[in-house]
């Protein structure tokens, strides 16, 4: 039976591959599931309410993110599909900051 090649002999690029997977996984899901929670707390709802609600669904987002990581087709495709929203949001989050220190 022969093996692919990025299986074979040594395996580094199939090695950096799941590394690269994991990291994206561990602190791209951590970043994004962050930025959502921070989205979540400018809710226009008691404050301690919307804080709670924003801790409970960054667990949810973070392992939606993790099983995305590494279901995604490539390692390029796990990285955009975590970052992109998370840069996202970080814009949203800036822009609503800057909003709530006008008021």
């Amino acid at each position: 039976m022969r093996l692919p090649p990025s299986l074979s002999s040594n395996g580094n690029a199939y090695r950096l591959a799941v590394a690269s997977r994991a990291l994206a996984a561990i602190g791209g899901g951590y970043l994004l599931a962050s930025m959502c929670a921070m989205c979540i707390a400018h809710l226009p709802m008691p404050r301690v309410e919307a804080v709670t609600a924003g801790m409970l669904c960054s667990f949810a987002i973070f392992a939606f993110a993790v099983i995305w990581v590494f279901a995604a087709r490539t390692a390029l495709r796990a990285w955009a599909g975590v970052g992109i929203p998370a840069i996202a949001l970080a814009v949203v989050n800036g822009v609503l900051h800057v909003a709530q220190i006008a008021q």
